[in-house]
């Protein structure tokens, strides 16, 4: 499953080419795609008309603010009925464009809001999961459809947003105007915070991880414990920290927890400087591979020899998963 270096460099990707063009039409190969209540016919008519303000990223979720296309500066202004906002969001900085010109940073990077900032739209949102096997690709429509093809977006300048989904589990939601987008993307109330907001912080994790009689690991896949980590990123991070993937929460003391937290950060950051990890169906909306599967430390890397002491590297399963780790460099 793509986690959030993976969507990140999407949501990055589609910033640079889907804004600010029409949506002239579309077409639903597979209905199930489409999340209830709204019909195949229904979602593709309400999408048609408007353009795409700006992508977010919410944990492992895509968010496309709409507006109505050709959009004045006044609807720009106030797509969510106020004026454009400032702040921050961890390390990022993040902006509601009040001019339809981005600059060449802000178009390049995505800029994710906290939870419960993703209010209601006068055109509404367009959300997506890509789940397991999903790819959002920016194509020429007259690119041959691929087999797993699911949906298709038709932009003005004969330009298509194809999701491809080989397992069918992703899926698409159209939030209506005046609707918040977690009453429709209903898994966003569960998430926890981002990596790198300002609610992360050791001490949030120590409690969090404090009484739990499961393994680190698990803990670390718990997307209402900390949104958008997974199965790849979590046997990295206990990697860089030096912890055994079968600790338990309860069991870690301060300095590892701080060691924790610190390599959340350290190994998102580099993996989203890499554009994310390719070991299966992961492409970038380009049609790329990722390159942090060329240095990742553990993750599937199993029999290979330890980047820092040549031991092979183990793989257990452990919270129903394949994991990863160097049995002389964590303890």
């Amino acid at each position: 499953m793509p986690e959030l270096p993976e969507v990140e460099t999407i949501c990055r990707g589609l910033n640079q080419v889907t804004p600010d063009r029409e949506i002239v039409g579309g077409d639903v190969l597979l209905n199930s795609s489409i999340a209830r209540p709204i019909s195949a016919t229904d979602f593709l008519a309400k999408l048609q008309g408007k353009s795409i303000f700006r992508w977010y990223r919410r944990g492992k979720y895509l968010l496309a603010e709409l507006s109505q296309f050709p959009a004045g500066e006044g609807e720009r202004e106030s797509a969510r009925g106020g004026d454009g906002e400032m702040g921050r969001w961890g390390d990022f900085r993040f902006q509601t464009p009040i001019d339809s010109q981005l600059d060449s940073q802000l178009s390049a990077s995505s800029f994710p809001l906290p939870p419960g900032s993703f209010g209601p739209s006068k055109a509404g949102w367009l959300g997506v999961h890509l789940r397991m096997t999903g790819q959002l690709l920016w194509v020429d429509r007259s690119e041959p459809l691929p087999k797993h093809a699911r949906v298709r977006l038709f932009f003005e300048g004969n330009k298509e947003l194809r999701f491809v989904d080989q397992r069918t589990f992703g899926q698409m939601w159209y939030v209506p105007a005046q609707t918040e987008v977690a009453n429709t993307v209903t898994g966003l109330k569960l998430l926890g915070p981002e990596p790198f907001s300002e609610e992360f912080t050791t001490a949030y994790l120590t409690r969090k991880l404090h009484r739990r009689r499961r393994s680190i690991k698990a803990a670390l896949l718990d997307q209402s414990l900390l949104a958008g980590l997974g199965n790849i990123y979590a046997d990295e991070v206990l990697f860089v920290s030096g912890i055994l993937p079968a600790t338990l929460g309860a069991d870690l003391t301060a300095e590892q927890i701080e060691r924790i937290h610190s390599a959340i950060i350290q190994v998102l950051q580099k993996a989203i400087e890499s554009g994310g990890t390719t070991f299966s169906n992961y492409l970038n909306v380009q049609g790329v591979n990722g390159n942090y599967g060329g240095v990742a430390w553990v993750y599937n890397r199993t029999g290979q020899p330890c980047r820092q002491c040549s031991s092979p590297i183990e793989r257990i399963r452990l919270a129903a998963r394949s994991t990863h780790f160097c049995p002389q460099c964590q303890h």
